[in-house]
């Protein structure tokens, strides 16, 4: 049997199987009908297929084994930074005494934890340049719209209601202007320039006395340094503006330079993305907060501290923005870029960046010789090639994505950032080998000349693949979520 013809679990049931053996019961076995409305007792069997221990294992490996994670091959998702999540990461977050505590607790039976998220926001702060760290933020995009709240929260103490503008580029991570918005203020966008970097000149057009921030990463979403930050930071702060910096772009920076060293009063880092945190299911996530001294009274409450030689958690934190998390965070997550921080110490963190930044590199110069390159200087961490030759021949970006999974690869970021057409964005990561690398730059050339020679094979791609091309329009329209008999 061919593994794309394996058979779903229901219809694979025979009548009397069973796949679990469940003790006696040892508590009282209680009425539904006096527990709950009659509403929601279900009247009849829901129709689950009957199946042995055996199958019902055979369904579910086989189902794990046509999913597709960093730890079964390279994924060059960019701009998300996919890097292999080391194991040892895992042994340290499973440890007992990590694993076994809950939130309810007295800190005083706590502390080693607490001491451990205490070092993880001072490592952090010494990697980005900033003042304090909250870690509550749940993710990239809460870290985000926690860093602006705090910016509000500031210029309406000073009494400066007005400042509702965010400048956001126009080749931003659509999570920022979301953010603003959520946030209560007002995305304005800055254009790029020819080179793709922030126009300067255009900046200074829109920066103005309603200026609440600027909110970019460095280097940006085009995998470019933007070189006149000094510049930017000088003309938004003598506006009265603040800088937020957004951290998915860490990778390519950390032990060469800083946000706050460029000018930055908050930032956000993801976690599960530079620090090794599992990123794939969507989660868990985590996007710790960084801030300036004078941001330091409005952070998250409560602020993990410590006084005399006791870590505690401080609530008495009048300007604080509140409570944006239950609890603390996502500690699991903590452990991870704590672990990860630690084995690689601050050489070995200088050193992530490095590769990530010369394999970018070695993958956009192979592949320049057959895709357009809209910006021609040296990359950071990733990369924006653009399809727009394969185009003219028929084939689109997403048909060379598609094509890829034959190949065995998970496609890059495609038709993202908005502003260049046919869009592939790259981020190979430090992690991967150069044989990795010349695999993957081999299959995207290939790939250029079947558009030549063959660009129906493109066009009707993937072939090799369990689930075969599909009408994504109707599928993001009309989704069958369930299964239908």
């Amino acid at each position: 049997m061919a593994k794309t013809d394996f058979p779903l679990i229901f219809e694979r049931g025979k009548e009397g199987r069973t796949s679990y053996s469940l003790p006696e019961m040892d508590v009282p076995e209680i009425n539904l009908e006096d527990e709950f409305d009659e509403a929601y007792i279900r009247q009849e069997a829901p129709g689950l297929p009957e199946v042995s221990e055996l199958d019902l294992m055979r369904h579910y490996t086989a189902l794990s084994n046509r999913n597709y994670g960093v730890d079964s091959g390279f994924y060059p998702l960019g701009s998300c930074t996919m890097k292999y999540n080391p194991k040892i990461n895992e042994d340290v977050a499973r440890l007992a005494g990590f694993s076994h505590i809950h939130p309810h607790q007295d800190p005083k039976t706590v502390q080693g934890a607490m001491e451990i998220m205490y070092d993880l926001q001072t490592s952090l702060s010494e990697i980005t340049g900033m003042h304090d760290f909250s870690l509550q933020s749940a993710a990239g995009a809460q870290g985000e719209w926690s860093g602006l709240m705090m910016i509000r929260a500031l210029h309406e103490k000073n009494g400066e209601f007005n400042r509702t503008n965010v400048i956001v580029p126009d080749s931003a991570h659509g999570t920022n202007p979301a953010s603003v918005t959520v946030a209560g203020l007002d995305a304005v966008t800055v254009k790029t320039n020819e080179n793709g970097l922030v126009d300067i000149e255009d900046l200074k057009r829109v920066v103005d006395e309603d200026t609440a921030a600027l909110m970019l990463t460095n280097p940006n979403t085009l995998g470019l340094f933007e070189t006149e930050i000094m510049e930017m930071a000088e003309i938004v702060h003598g506006a009265g503006g603040k800088l937020y910096y957004d951290g998915a772009n860490l990778n390519a920076i950390m032990g060469f330079v800083r946000p706050g060293d460029m000018g930055f009063d908050v930032v956000h880092l993801n976690l599960h993305k530079t620090f090794t945190g599992p990123h794939g299911g969507g989660g868990p996530g985590s996007g710790p907060v960084g801030v300036t001294e004078e941001f330091a009274p409005f952070l998250p409450k409560p602020v993990l501290t410590k006084k005399d030689s006791e870590f505690v958690f401080d609530y008495d934190r009048p300007e604080s923005i509140g409570r944006i998390k239950p609890y603390y965070g996502n500690f699991g997550i903590y452990l991870r870029a704590y672990t990860y921080i630690r084995t690689m110490g601050a050489e070995g963190l200088k050193k992530v960046s490095e590769y990530a930044v010369v394999n970018a590199n070695y993958v956009m110069r192979r592949l320049e010789e057959e895709y357009a390159l809209p910006y021609s200087q040296h990359c950071k961490h990733e990369f924006v090639i653009s399809g727009k030759n394969q185009k003219q021949l028929g084939v689109r970006t997403l048909d060379i994505a598609k094509r890829l999974l034959d190949y065995g690869y998970h496609p890059p970021t495609i038709y993202f950032p908005l502003n260049v057409e046919e869009a592939m964005m790259t981020e190979p990561t430090e992690t991967e080998s150069k044989e990795t690398l010349d695999g993957y730059i081999e299959a995207m050339l290939a790939i250029s000349r079947e558009a030549k020679g063959d660009p129906e094979l493109v066009q009707e791609a993937p072939h090799e693949t369990p689930v075969r091309r599909m009408d994504e329009t109707t599928a993001a329209r009309k989704p069958i979520l369930r299964y239908q008999p």
